[in-house]
């Protein structure tokens, strides 16, 4: 399965809100990308990825999974913008900040440091578990 990282500016949805959405998650709406929401096209149900709070924190903060496949954004009347729906997994016991990332020589080829402006992107498998590593999160969870 594929792992993801998906980026929202805490003030205008966080972590705690999709948390607060419990089983039933939220929609990733509003992505007005084409690479990202390609992105959410290729996604499966059942796959994982990291919430990333950007702009404030520049961290990732906790493990989501998708859990609708991608369909037509409710917020766009345009057919082009497509969203996948996520819930909140498991919190990371601490942050790891953009700034760590950056730090470790086996991350320097992730998505995350070389196009830091991509709001949703693919993780590889090995970038996943250096990552879970350094935030405290079992890679399988």
């Amino acid at each position: 399965m594929a792992h993801w990282l998906f980026k929202s500016e805490p003030d205008v949805f966080s972590w705690d809100a999709l948390v607060g959405r419990g089983a039933a998650g939220e929609e990733w709406d509003g992505v007005r990308n084409y690479q990202a929401r390609n992105n959410m096209r290729t996604m499966q149900v059942g796959e994982r990825g990291f919430f990333y709070h950007s702009r404030t924190g520049l961290e990732i903060v906790g493990v989501v999974e998708v859990i609708a496949p991608a369909h037509p954004d409710s917020t766009s009347a345009d057919p082009r913008w497509e969203c996948v729906d996520l819930r909140a997994v498991a919190p990371f016991a601490r942050p790891v900040t953009l700034e760590e990332i950056k730090g470790v020589p086996e991350l320097a080829d992730m998505v995350l440091v070389r196009n830091s402006r991509l709001s949703v992107q693919p993780v590889g498998d090995g970038e996943w578990r250096i990552i879970c590593a350094l935030g405290g999160v079992d890679p399988a969870v």
